[in-house]
């Protein structure tokens, strides 16, 4: 992994947009992906393979540099899996002893890479399938990883926020227990070439995990880290207890160690990075103080700001980068959606270093700029957000993002022996900027006064995810503007409202498996003001939804279900 800088390609103009510590340069190696670039992983010859959206036009993009300048200038899709077009397929790629493995939300597949080769034509295997009955629910992808003794992790998450039935509804207790925690909410451990596995032929490794993406096996100390998703709707849920500023700021993304029989508490506990502490989740009697039974459960090495989305984790390897960076732990960000009435927060690579044996307790900016705007209001304002990570055979590194495609290669060319505090100065003051610093309650509350009830009610129960501007935020939770499914038929726009919605959904051309709660405790008047606001807004021009109409819709849903 020895690289001769001078020998690295020149990078692009202002690192193509990026902010990196005092010696580090930038290039763009594509623009854009078809399908988009999701996990990446990088081949000791140099070609890169990411993991796209896109299953009938191949769930994997190859992509070579054949004259050496740093630029693709070779791009080829392969990996159809025409029988999972309706299929999120947001989840992990790595090369394994000649294989390279990739997974969608419910298989992780495997197929063998030939030297020199840039595009597979051997079969598909399938290594582990999620079996359940299921036809998708929340955090169900499949991101994995793998050991040094032959095996192989892969988490089911949890189908829930927290345990709730019927599910995300203000007030409601968790089950207690989480009849969950059973077969999800945790990490299973099988054998990393065996075909054909399911959940029943692993082992479960870890559990009280909400949702994981961000995971990767550290060769120094061989164990498995993770960075987990915390959970939501904190405010939303439990308004009595948090304010809007807590819930923007709660609970922590946590950066664990994961050993044998570690349970980090979901979904009875979260982390409170502002105190330290794990309390009580309101679900199961907690009020943000109470930690109860939480004492018993794994604390995380770092507790990051709520709601920065985690998604990609590598451990440097290389001899490119300077000292500082050597066995640490980049982690990918990308980026909040439910932030408001505050501005998005993260988009950005952090980085924590290993010293003396151990993580830092503190972390840094390693690279910024994705966004390119700040404060962000809503998610789509974001231009870019950084999504996978993965080391170059030089130990140049590179990242991927989920808007464009675009990839991204991090090269060092500055004095490796005089790197230190005053070439990271830079990047520690943009711990200053909007979409990093926590905000203060008031002055960063960006808020607009309501117009009317219809107005107030999507603030308060819809915009977290669908935003305030109603675009959603892409491959997770659907625009709400042109499209059948808000001025289409009403009765089943209410139908969506009342009684939620799960399994994969195709908006605009963009297919989407995240859980819509279900919205029952609403009355039938604040049903009708928040979608007459939705059918009036946001471009749409449908016509109004009377509370009448949404009476006949909850009468005949109650009669069905007896």
């Amino acid at each position: 992994m020895a690289c001769n800088n001078n020998l690295l390609p020149p990078a692009d103009p202002d690192n193509a947009g990026l902010f990196l510590p005092v010696g580090f340069e930038a290039l763009v190696v594509v623009d854009s992906i078809e399908g988009k670039a999701r996990e990446i992983i990088v081949s000791d010859e140099g070609d890169i393979y990411a993991k796209t959206h896109r299953a009938d036009r191949g769930n994997i993009a190859a992509i070579r540099d054949r004259d050496g300048n740093g630029r693709a200038d070779q791009v080829e899709y392969f990996a159809q899996l025409e029988n999972q077009k309706k299929r999120s397929l947001q989840a992990g790629v790595e090369i394994y002893k000649g294989y390279l493995y990739f997974s969608t939300d419910l298989i992780v597949y495997r197929v063998k890479l030939e030297p020199g080769t840039l595009v597979p034509d051997g079969d598909l295997e399938v290594i582990v399938e999620d079996d359940h009955q299921h036809g998708g629910h929340e955090h169900i992808a499949k991101p994995f990883s793998f050991d040094n003794k032959g095996n192989i992790y892969v988490p089911f998450g949890a189908p829930s926020n927290a345990c709730q039935d019927p599910k995300r509804t203000p007030g409601q207790p968790g089950m207690d227990p989480c009849p969950q925690l059973e077969d999800h909410g945790g990490i299973w451990k099988f054998d990393a070439e065996k075909p054909n596995q399911t959940q029943k032929d692993g082992v479960r490794y870890a559990s009280g995990i909400r949702s994981i993406v961000a995971m990767d096996w550290n060769p120094v100390d061989e164990e498995l880290y993770v960075v987990i998703h915390g959970r939501d709707d904190l405010f939303r849920l439990f308004p009595e207890i948090y304010s809007p500023w807590q819930s923007a700021l709660l609970p922590s993304e946590e950066f664990v160690k994961v050993t044998e029989g570690a349970n980090f508490g979901w979904p009875y506990c979260y982390y409170d990075q502002l105190t330290g502490t794990k309390v009580l989740a309101p679900e199961y009697g907690g009020d943000g103080v109470i930690v109860g039974r939480c004492d018993q459960y794994d604390l995380p090495l770092i507790g990051f700001p709520g709601h920065w989305a985690p998604n990609g984790l590598y451990f440097y390897q290389g001899d490119q980068f300077p000292e500082r960076y050597k066995h640490g732990a980049f982690i990918a960000f990308h980026g909040s959606t439910n932030r408001a009435p505050y501005p998005q927060s993260g988009y950005i690579i952090a980085f924590v270093p290993f010293e003396a044996g151990a993580f830092s307790s503190e972390w840094e900016v390693f690279a910024d700029g994705f966004a390119q705007v700040d404060p962000i209001v809503s998610v789509k304002d974001a231009v870019y957000r950084p999504m996978g990570i993965a080391m170059g055979p030089d130990g140049s590194l590179y990242v991927s993002e989920t808007n464009q495609g675009k990839v991204w290669r991090i090269m060092f060319k500055g004095d490796k022996k005089g790197f230190g505090t005053e070439q990271l100065a830079g990047m520690e003051q943009r711990k200053t900027m909007a979409h990093i610093r926590d905000p203060h309650e008031i002055d960063d509350n960006i808020q607009e006064e309501f117009t009317g009830k219809g107005q107030e009610i999507y603030n308060w129960y819809c915009g977290a995810c669908h935003q305030r501007d109603g675009r959603g935020d892409g491959g997770r939770f659907p625009t709400l503007a042109g499209t059948d499914w808000v001025t289409g038929d009403e009765e089943r726009l209410i139908s969506i409202v009342l009684n939620g919605l799960e399994g994969a959904i195709e908006v605009n051309g963009e297919t989407f498996n995240s859980a819509m709660p279900q919205h029952s405790f609403l009355s039938d008047e604040q049903i009708s003001d928040v979608l007459t606001y939705i059918r009036s807004n946001f471009g749409n021009e449908a016509a109004a939804i009377s509370a009448d109409q949404v009476a006949a819709v909850r009468s005949s849903t109650k009669k069905s279900a007896n």
